[in-house]
């Protein structure tokens, strides 16, 4: 995040952007500072603002004894994306030729290079659908046994929110939509393909397919440079972005975006790194701080409707990777241009190289 806050001050200056950043413990600093991973003041905070730029939470080994619910991943991340109706996760996944050997995939298949943006419907599907329970029942031979129930559920308005998102990003990007479903043999799966279809006539300059997520989740392995905007219902789209990010070598690479409803022209988003905490490497200047850093890029982007901004950071993160410097988790001693940098000299660079 100090890196990330760096940046944005560099970019600031150069645009003359009015930029007030203000700073809130969350997570386990919360739980420390006010006794919940969430604090009244920090949510307080988060509604006054315009954006939410948000720093990896979670250490799975620290007191166990807390309840899974008031642990930082659900007491504070859950909580944010409820009370701010955040229903459209964007993750791109970019791999620049300079990291081709990041990639688990041989070069042939990697085309003419990566460059994917996962669109997840976030707020509905298999996650949040009614009913949801284990039960005890009662067998035909008369045992006993546990069932468990999650329901599957979305409505028309939710495809069609999530769908417009899709089709708008894609118009920034190359001008194509796939859709993921299983409409082959999910009623759900039916609606979802049926819906975008109609929302795709809206768009006459964006192409659209329509992908099975089995066959989807091969070709990512096969041709993954066929891909432009990937549009995906909850569960699909969580498993299909993990694979996605496996393509960039590193999720320390990895940028994300969680958006709610535009209002007056302004998204409120909730921007935050694919990766997590990584708690083994915490203070010791070497985790990447890339995905920070472009997830302030798309903050800029998609909250302040500032894509001049935005990507003045992505070509000065672009910049510094094709200069050959590289954080621990992207160094390859193979490469003869590559130089091992720390956190806080990576950033350094990528603020220089803004403008």
């Amino acid at each position: 995040m100090r890196e990330a806050l760096k940046v944005l001050d560099a970019t600031a200056r150069h645009f003359q952007l009015p930029l007030k950043v203000t700073e809130a413990p969350v997570g386990w600093a919360g739980i420390d500072a006010a006794g919940k991973a969430l604090p009244d003041a920090t949510l307080a905070l988060c509604r006054e603002s315009d954006a939410i730029l948000f720093g990896s939470v979670g250490l799975p080994d620290r007191d166990p004894t807390i309840p899974k619910e008031e642990r930082p991943e659900r007491a504070a991340l859950l909580r944010i994306r409820k009370e701010f109706g955040l229903f459209a996760n964007l993750r791109p996944v970019q791999l620049p030729k300079a990291l081709s050997h990041s990639c688990p995939l041989k070069p042939e298949r990697q085309g003419d290079g990566i460059d994917i943006l996962v669109v997840r419907e976030l707020t509905g599907g298999l996650y949040f659908g009614q009913p949801k329970r284990t039960e005890e029942i009662t067998l035909a031979d008369g045992s006993r046994t546990q069932r468990a129930i999650d329901t599957l559920v979305y409505t028309t308005p939710e495809i069609e929110r999530i769908a417009h998102v899709a089709f708008r990003s894609a118009r920034l990007r190359r001008g194509k939509v796939t859709s993921i479903d299983k409409a082959n043999v999910l009623e759900n799966g039916v609606l979802w393909r049926d819906t975008v279809s109609r929302i795709g006539r809206e768009y006459a300059d964006v192409g659209l397919e329509h992908m099975f997520v089995d066959n989807a989740a091969m070709q990512f392995l096969l041709r993954p440079a066929q891909f432009d905007v990937v549009l995906c219902e909850n569960m699909f789209g969580d498993i299909l972005s993990d694979e996605a990010a496996a393509l960039a070598g590193s999720l320390g690479m990895l940028p994300s975006a969680s958006l709610g409803a535009t209002t007056d022209g302004r998204t409120f988003g909730f921007y935050e790194p694919a990766g997590g905490t990584a708690p083994d490497i915490a203070g010791k200047d070497l985790a990447n701080p890339i995905a920070q850093i472009l997830s302030a890029a798309l903050m800029l982007r998609h909250s302040f409707g500032r894509d001049d901004a935005a990507k003045a950071i992505e070509r000065a993160v672009l910049k510094v990777i094709h200069d050959g410097l590289r954080t621990g988790d992207i160094f390859n001693a193979a490469d003869p241009a590559a130089r091992r940098v720390g956190t806080r000299q990576m950033g350094d660079a990528i603020a220089a190289a803004v403008g």
